[in-house]
């Protein structure tokens, strides 16, 4: 991965971060006298540019609690939950009853973020690139090989695509699952699929670094990498057959469309509305319904929380989906009820 994909991603964080500052800073509560702890997570790197912010920021307030974050995508995130190897997981799907059954203490499934996953490309010689539904499928199915198919030059079109276990890999695949029945019956949905062409890169950091460095590139990542390295993201067709883009407004008119149930586990696929963008998700802190250590658990509460609230005003300015006041409620009594034991 190159250098300055690290180096551009520093500074846009370094950017938001100064943007920001003032706008949240009046909102930070008082500091709490935390025992000192450290709390390791792991998973998806679809977050993780918010996940970090969160818990630096955090910690500065808060210099006793020290929060880890690996970005090592979502289903080696699981299985290191699953074995208890860190604190909290972190995912961009929802675990299955199956994968919940498998952790001794248990799982609280907790909705902290939404965002989106948009089609980035690299080909200068077309601007505002608009991507049918049927286009998107055939672009991935390999049925559509060279830009011209696509209003472009002659040339050939790479797809990127993720080689890890991956939450948005899960995400897109769900919806191309829901709108190509060619897709659906040669290739399917999950967090690892077998692509049909293409190169595989790992993380959204991989498939944004590879998009970048290979001349005709197609990949998918979440909308944050797209943002903070430049990268050009394709508008695509939703379910009215309008031509949109993953701007804040669609995408919170996408969240807005579904109802988050008690167990707090819900799917946004191909929402309806006229402006709605196509390929929205919560993303998921993986937490077990009781912890052993009472100190590591008040202080993980209170990081949540504050997340929850004072934290969500960092996720525009990174791409993210602020969380509605009835989903923040609803998150909140499900931390509150994590238990010692």
């Amino acid at each position: 991965m190159s250098q300055s994909f690290f180096m551009k991603r520093r500074n846009f964080l370094l950017a938001m971060s100064a943007l920001s500052g003032s706008v949240v800073l009046s909102q930070i509560p008082a500091k709490k006298a935390f025992a000192r702890v450290s709390i390791t997570g792991s998973g998806a790197s679809f977050p993780a540019p918010l996940y970090q912010r969160w818990f630096s920021e955090y910690n500065r307030i808060n210099p006793n609690v020290q929060i880890s974050f690996q970005s090592i995508g979502s289903g080696a995130g699981i299985e290191q939950f699953t074995q208890g190897i860190t604190d909290f997981g972190a995912s961009d799907v929802a675990m299955t009853d199956e994968e919940i059954a498998m952790v001794a203490r248990g799982v609280v499934l907790l909705p902290m973020t939404a965002g989106s996953v948009v089609v980035v490309y690299n080909q200068p010689a077309v601007q505002d690139l608009k991507l049918s539904r049927q286009q998107l499928a055939d672009v991935f199915l390999g049925n559509i090989t060279n830009w011209q198919d696509l209003g472009g030059p002659d040339q050939a079109i790479t797809v990127v695509a993720r080689s890890d276990g991956s939450g948005t890999t899960a995400v897109f695949t769900k919806y191309l699952n829901a709108i190509s029945t060619d897709w659906a019956s040669r290739v399917g949905e999950g967090r690892s699929v077998s692509w049909p062409v293409g190169v595989a890169s790992r993380g959204n950091e991989g498939v944004s670094a590879t998009v970048q460095q290979t001349a005709g590139a197609i990949g998918f990542v979440e909308l944050s990498f797209s943002q903070a390295l430049g990268i050009p993201a394709a508008l695509l067709e939703n379910r009215a057959g309008n031509f949109v883009a993953a701007t804040q407004e669609n995408s919170a008119y996408s969240l807005s469309q579904v109802e988050l149930p008690e167990n707090l586990r819900a799917f946004i696929v191909d929402p309806e509305g006229d402006n709605s963008y196509p390929i929205v998700t919560y993303t998921w802190i993986l937490a077990n319904k009781t912890y052993s250590d009472a100190a590591k658990l008040e202080a993980f509460q209170g990081a949540l929380i504050w997340c929850l609230n004072e934290g969500q005003a960092f996720a525009p300015d990174l791409g993210f989906i602020p969380l509605p006041a009835n989903v923040v409620e609803k998150v909140t009594a499900a931390i509150k009820g994590i238990s010692v034991g």
